[in-house]
């Protein structure tokens, strides 16, 4: 068996901008595949989810605890044995070191994988807040620049949103609900207070960098709670998406058709785009990601490299797979088309 599996998060605009966008899109091999392909499964997702539905996708795939439409994906425990830790006991969230804006009549949770957030700096943020963690008994572990953890056993049912399923929007809608709800707010609260004094923050701006002024916290986990190793190899693992396997140094798109077995890439290049709504970047990557990795994937399959391509798409409430084999490409009265990108 050499299959591989394809997620591309945010490769679903908005309904009401689809299809302007793709006229202007300019992506053959994903045409091709999505025109040849036979639609296995397609998903509605609630725009109010406190993840994604690529999140929702891969915790289920991986095997993590099943999350409910209102709670982020059971994810904490898991990325801290692959950061390092392997706590024994206790109930985990993960933290991230963040950035909070004013809009005109309420607060924004900036994207935060943008926030270039370099080693020392996060450490000497670390520092500056573990007192007010460990004073009221709470656990606080360093994964690395990005990404903390913090142990509290009470609030083991505390419903949490994922950074990306809030970036942009309102966080009143996002913040946890539920067990310690109060006790993570007052949290927070010191900890953006004791960060408004870091000197810090001061040269970021001057750098033109966005402050570091909050912590997010969500992907609550009891110890040992960890994802199910299903592939051979996965590739594009980065940010939180680690806790599903180490991230591979890979050479491109023909590395993955030496190999065999069933495998995984992620690619997330449209994320960052898509979170800002700058609807013209996102079309140049989304083209820039057909040209490097969908074309020549095409070759392979029709080459027979690869035995089938089963793309997984997703936007911010919706989700598409479809599966692609070499006998599928010589279906030659089905035309190439991206509609069902926007269907």
């Amino acid at each position: 068996m050499n299959q591989l599996d394809i997620l591309i998060p945010f490769a679903l605009p908005p309904a009401e901008l689809a299809r302007d966008l793709l006229r202007q899109c300019q992506a053959p091999a994903l045409a091709m595949l999505l025109g040849r392909g036979k639609a296995v499964a397609r998903q509605a997702h609630d725009p109010f989810s406190r993840a994604l539905p690529h999140e929702h996708w891969l915790a289920r795939r991986f095997g993590l605890p099943p999350a409910a439409q209102d709670c982020s994906p059971a994810a904490a425990s898991a990325l801290m044995q692959r950061l390092g830790h392997a706590p024994s006991a206790g109930h985990w969230f993960v933290l991230h070191p963040a950035h909070i804006h004013v809009a005109r009549d309420h607060l924004v949770l900036t994207d935060i994988g943008q926030l270039q957030l370099e080693e020392d700096e996060s450490r000497r943020l670390f520092d500056a807040a573990l007192p007010l963690f460990t004073e009221i008994g709470h656990e606080l572990v360093y994964g690395d620049a990005r990404t903390w953890f913090i142990r509290a056993d009470a609030w083991a049912g505390l419903r949490t949103s994922t950074p990306s399923a809030a970036s942009g929007r309102n966080v009143d809608i996002w913040m946890p609900e539920g067990p310690g709800e109060l006790a993570w707010r007052k949290l927070q609260n010191e900890v953006q207070m004791q960060w408004f004094a870091e000197s810090l923050n001061e040269q970021r701006e001057m750098r033109g960098q966005k402050a570091i002024n909050s912590i997010w916290i969500w992907g609550g986990a009891n110890a040992g709670v960890l994802a199910q190793d299903i592939y051979t190899e996965r590739f594009g693992l980065r940010g939180w998406l680690r806790a599903f396997g180490q991230e591979r140094i890979d050479g491109g798109a023909a590395q993955l058709v030496r190999g065999s077995g069933h495998r995984l890439l992620v690619l997330d290049a449209l994320a960052e785009a898509a979170l800002a709504e700058e609807w013209g970047l996102w079309l140049q990557h989304l083209e820039h990601l057909d040209r490097d990795w969908l074309a020549p994937l095409l070759v392979s399959l029709r080459a027979a490299s690869l035995e089938s391509l089963n793309l997984i798409l997703s936007g911010a409430d919706r989700s598409l797979e479809v599966t692609v084999t070499r006998g599928a490409l010589r279906r030659f009265w089905h035309k190439p088309s991206l509609a069902g990108l926007s269907a």
